[in-house]
């Protein structure tokens, strides 16, 4: 069984390609309403984005309730470009047989423009590449750890990823503009159920949310932002490029 989070697609890619390549199944933790138990289970994968260097809140919420089972453990993760300590924190809370970081394409649209076509499907082939390898030695039960931890990994996963859960998760920002047709597809797809629709508008009900960005790059109308600096900026998910993954 693979357990995945994924807030634009990338991870959610990753997880169900390794699924089909295994003969496993993807389980969104998301959408799970209670804890199984993998003591059956022959192998458990975990698939995730790296945010800020660590984990991302629900994947760290999930793995502290997930019962201990004496398995083939993995973890693959997606990150920008590098996952500086987060594999090994994660490793810290439940024991890892074998890790890997994919690099996948920018959504973090907040901070940056985000990349050009050419880069968005080179960085996905070389990720498509690089699944089949992992699936490879998944089925091996190799016990690997090819994680790109990048420059200085432990002071941005021991210092600047809990500055990012203390300061940049804030919802405050986030704003619908006159484009917000209320489709409601925001409030649908949050997984921190962070927001409702009231008279027909998007409305932040939390003052912090897992900061996934699924709400901005997935708007259909282009209409949610985050400041100013995003009204010019492009999106995007893993759907808007890759073709459709067989099972989606």
């Amino acid at each position: 069984m693979i357990f995945y989070f994924s807030g634009t697609g990338n991870s959610r890619r990753i997880a169900l390609r390794l699924a089909g390549l295994t003969a496993d199944k993807a389980v969104d933790i998301v959408s799970l309403t209670d804890i199984p138990d993998p003591k059956t289970e022959r192998r458990i994968g975990l698939v995730f984005p790296v945010y800020a260097w660590g984990l991302p809140e629900p994947v760290e919420s999930f793995l502290k309730r997930l019962p201990v089972a004496d398995c083939y453990t993995f973890a693959a993760v997606t990150c920008g470009a590098d996952a500086g300590h987060a594999l090994k924190k994660t490793g810290k809370i439940r024991p890892l047989s074998a890790a890997w970081s994919v690099a996948m394409p920018n959504n973090y649209v907040i901070g940056s423009q985000l990349e050009e076509e050419e880069t968005v499907l080179r960085k996905l082939r070389a990720a498509d590449e690089q699944t089949e390898e992992i699936a490879r030695e998944i089925l091996e039960e190799k016990r690997v750890y090819r994680v790109h931890e990048g420059a200085l990994p432990r002071l941005k996963s021991n210092l600047i990823h809990p500055a990012f859960n203390r300061f940049a998760r804030r919802t405050a920002p986030f704003y619908a503009t006159d484009a917000c047709n209320g489709c409601g597809t925001c409030a649908r797809n949050c997984p921190a159920k962070a927001i409702a629709l009231e008279g027909g508008r998007p409305v932040w009900t939390r003052q912090n949310c897992f900061q996934c960005l699924r709400c901005l790059n997935a708007c259909p109308q282009t209409a949610i932002q985050y400041g100013k600096a995003t009204e010019k900026r492009k999106r995007y998910t893993a759907d808007m490029y890759a073709p459709a993954v067989e099972g989606i």
